[in-house]
């Protein structure tokens, strides 16, 4: 596979395999960037779980429900931008865990 259907397969697995698809890339690729990209799609859909989970805690005291929305959006938007950026060849990386990995 290519180094630009690889991207968009691991940017698109947030829809169905978050976890999985950036962790069976990480482990076979043999190119440097695919891998940093994987490294990169898996801490952001870890913390993007995280942050959830932590949402969905605090909607109890009602403060949670805009976090869940805000959560909600920042899960689906991400994706499809990195999706879009990897069909045009243009280099992306997830807000917050990109400075962790390159």
């Amino acid at each position: 596979m290519d180094r630009k259907a690889s991207l968009i397969v691991i940017h698109a697995s947030a829809f169905f395999a978050p976890i999985l698809v950036p962790l069976i890339f990480m482990f076979i690729t043999k190119d440097h960037e695919v891998k940093d990209f994987a490294i990169q799609a898996l801490l952001f859909h870890i913390l993007l779980s995280f942050c959830i989970f932590i949402s969905f805690v605090l909607s109890f005291v009602l403060i949670g429900m805009p976090l869940l929305v805000f959560f909600g959006i920042v899960g689906v938007w991400y994706p499809i931008k990195g999706i879009i950026y990897a069909a045009q060849e243009r280099p992306y990386g997830y807000p917050i865990v990109a400075k962790w990995v390159m």
